[in-house]
């Protein structure tokens, strides 16, 4: 499977379950793409050359790529930017001023994340100083940081929400096995291959929100079964 998805890869989607307390009307799979959304966006830019990435084991303890230009997904000024369109967007589609305001929150909470994990290599804006606290140097931190985040943020998914039926349960328990096993593929197996694998594995990275949205209207939110228990 090689080390190709980046970033504070469980971190991210225990912020979106955690997210789901908050805004209980908002669908898991829109919180996924929130929380993700600069990962999402990085794919699509190295495959248009606008921004670009090396194999390079050594690069950190944890991860072989070394990020070499990623202004207009992971640029904090950008992320910001990317952070008000899909709050715009979210707010427009179902008219939810607090779930849009969430969605914000949670795509800057991405380049948060990243700034603890990243060497110095996040642009606070295009051709701006580099920031990174460098916690990918040591990988028992990182997997102790990434790995509570995760946990604590499915556990508040958990006691916010219930399965309506089979898959509301089965699903969404396939749905977390294969984040770990991706997670763990990448901790330990080899590198990929090439920055054309990174992008390939990048757009393979889409199957989550979807899969999360599927399983999220097999479950319902605690808060709201009384009054819509369909609703997500």
């Amino acid at each position: 499977m090689g080390n190709t998805f980046v970033g504070v890869f469980l971190g991210h989607f225990g912020v979106a379950f955690g997210a789901k307390r908050a805004t209980p009307r908002t669908s898991l799979g829109v919180l996924f793409i929130a929380a993700q959304l600069p990962d999402l966006l990085w794919p699509v830019f190295l495959a248009l050359g606008w921004e670009h990435v090396a194999v390079q084991p050594g690069s950190t303890a944890f991860t072989p790529l070394a990020f070499l230009s990623y202004p207009l997904s992971h640029s904090l000024l950008m992320v910001v930017v990317w952070a008000i369109l899909a709050a715009v967007a979210y707010a427009f589609w179902r008219h939810d001023s607090w779930g849009a305001l969430v969605i914000a929150l949670l795509v800057v909470s991405h380049w948060l994340l990243d700034a603890i994990a990243h060497r110095p290599d996040l642009p606070l804006y295009p051709g701006g100083p580099l920031v990174g606290a460098g916690l990918w140097d040591s990988v028992p931190e990182t997997l102790v940081v990434e790995g509570g985040i995760f946990l604590a943020g499915l556990a508040v998914y958990l006691r916010s929400t219930r399965a309506r039926d089979g898959i509301g349960r089965s699903g969404l328990f396939l749905l977390v096995a294969l984040l770990v096993l991706v997670y763990v593929g990448a901790v330990v197996g080899p590198p990929p291959p090439s920055a054309r694998a990174v992008i390939i594995s990048g757009f393979a990275a889409w199957l989550f929100p979807f899969w999360a949205w599927w399983v999220d209207t097999h479950r319902v939110s605690l808060e709201n079964a009384d009054a819509d228990p369909g609703e997500n």
